[in-house]
């Protein structure tokens, strides 16, 4: 969750006024600091390999000034140009506090009539589309690995609580830049998101979520519906992680789902293993793929777990990942995470949209 005052916290559940700031920039250069938005918003997706899409409408011409990407270094050209997105809370006397939504990569912008239309997209997109020229094989460690693949694109920090460990010998990357990030991730464990200010942030996985908002459709409460929904399509009650110990010898992980919860392993849902695999030659001990299959179990345990769309009151402090508290007439202070979330950035643009899935522990 971004972080806000409480100020802004007292506000977000009442009538208020919104602001949008969106900047332009360009190799470092800030190009205009006042993009002029007519409508826009945000789409954000975790099950995407790059989650974050905003979509913007631009007047054509504004106060004298063309918008159409008619140049290359136009701030609205597709050429390298980042969008910085800040969106304003009135707090009252008229002052306002800003939260940086984050920083997008425009993909695309058409003129058509007398607007413009653009699309951004999320920073991992310069990962995503640098395939490899030739094979990659690291010869540090995991971060150094990391950075390899990901700088000078993006910044990486890493979080002091991830222990780094030296890479094995023999380690080959060929051509898929992002699916090596993705493997480097798992193995190690971690979790990488591109924050707010556009670094990728690396941190150890999370063992608990703690809930930051309460969403509620009670006295003084923010959801306006919150409909379910439940699948049994890609669920897993144990993942196997396997790699290569140094001697040459196979090492293995197993994690079954034991949370009690309606797809858990012995259970209803099925009473024999329903496994996912996973292999990777970073693993190179029995405590290494136990802590990768843990890892990914989570993950896939997340992915077919009780889901909700809700529509409530926008909050621009809220982010993918987050832990948000619902109650509801259906459900009662359930712990659910944000795995999907569209954001309108104009008072006119409606209702915000998450999907959110229970956790199951």
């Amino acid at each position: 969750m971004i972080e806000i005052s409480e100020e802004v916290a007292s506000v977000l559940t009442r009538s208020h006024r919104r602001h949008l700031a969106v900047e332009s920039w360009l190799d470092g250069e800030l190009l205009t600091d006042a993009v002029p938005v007519a409508t826009g918003g945000e789409d954000h997706d975790r099950t995407l390999s790059v989650p974050e899409r905003i979509v913007l409408t631009v007047p054509r011409l504004y106060r004298g000034e063309s918008w159409s990407p008619v140049a290359d270094d136009h701030p609205l050209a597709a050429n390298g140009q980042r969008l910085r997105v800040q969106i304003g809370v009135g707090v009252g006397n008229g002052r306002v506090e800003w939260l940086q939504r984050g920083w997008f990569l425009v993909h695309k912008s058409e003129a058509a009539g007398d607007a413009v239309t653009v699309e951004a997209v999320g920073l991992l997109a310069l990962v995503q589309e640098a395939r490899l020229v030739t094979p990659y094989q690291p010869t540090g460690t995991m971060v150094s690995t990391l950075r390899g693949l990901v700088e000078p694109a993006l910044t990486v920090t890493v979080d002091d609580a991830l222990a780094d460990r030296a890479v094995p010998a023999g380690i080959n990357y060929d051509e898929d830049r992002l699916a090596a990030v993705h493997e480097l991730l798992d193995a190690w464990p971690a979790e990488a998101v591109v924050n707010a200010d556009g670094y990728l942030a690396v941190a150890p996985p999370a063992d608990t979520a703690t809930s930051v908002a309460d969403l509620t459709d009670g006295a003084g409460g923010t959801v306006i519906t919150a409909a379910g929904q439940s699948t049994r399509e890609g669920a897993f009650n144990a993942v196997v992680a396997r790699g290569t110990a140094s001697d040459g010898a196979q090492v293995q992980g197993v994690s079954y789902d034991t949370s009690g919860g309606p797809k858990a392993y012995g259970g209803a849902f099925n009473p024999l293993p329903v496994p996912f695999f996973y292999s990777s030659p970073l693993l190179t001990t029995v405590a290494q793929a136990k802590s990768a299959a843990r890892t990914i179990l989570r993950r896939k345990l997340r992915e077919v777990a009780r889901t909700f769309t809700v529509d409530m009151v926008p909050n621009p402090a809220l982010e993918l990942g987050d832990a948000v508290t619902i109650t509801t007439a259906d459900v009662d202070a359930l712990v659910c995470t944000i795995e999907g979330l569209r954001l309108p950035y104009n008072a006119g643009g409606g209702r915000q949209t998450l999907t959110v899935r229970e956790v199951i522990a």
